[in-house]
């Protein structure tokens, strides 16, 4: 995993935190920005995830190259 895949679930977990926050509390703004920050976390771990997937075929790539 690399450093966005980490980032973005963190945010995807802040996120719901805030949204239950919002909800137990009344303040559809918190739950609107809590929704916010999980869809953030959301495309950034997709993000992460795909450049991983781009790096380990990059390296098959070379390997396959040095042969």
């Amino acid at each position: 995993m690399n450093r966005d895949s980490i980032e973005g679930s963190w945010k995807q977990f802040k996120g719901k935190v805030k949204a239950q926050w919002g909800k137990l509390t009344g303040n559809q703004l918190d739950e609107i920005d809590g929704r916010r920050v999980e869809l953030s976390g959301k495309l950034q771990e997709g993000y992460g995830s795909a450049k991983d997937a781009v790096e380990e075929q990059s390296e098959r790539l070379q390997e396959k190259a040095k042969k």
